[in-house]
């Protein structure tokens, strides 16, 4: 029996680790995922206004 209890206790320790690494990652995801948006709106924002266009390898660089 008190294998048993010594068990359960581990398990319930784990658990709850687990559980707080879950709630770690689900507010990093979140943050995450927010800056992902911010980025993706600028880019938009720069493409609409036609700063978007793309470099070619046989162009100067502005300063030159």
């Amino acid at each position: 029996m008190e294998k048993l209890e010594e068990q359960i206790a581990h398990l319930t320790r784990t658990v709850e680790d687990l559980s707080d690494v879950v709630a770690r990652q689900e507010s990093e995801i979140a943050v995450l995922t927010r800056r992902v948006f911010m980025l993706m709106q600028r880019e938009g924002e720069r493409e609409a206004q036609g700063s978007g266009s793309v470099v070619l390898g046989d162009e100067r660089p502005p300063h030159y």
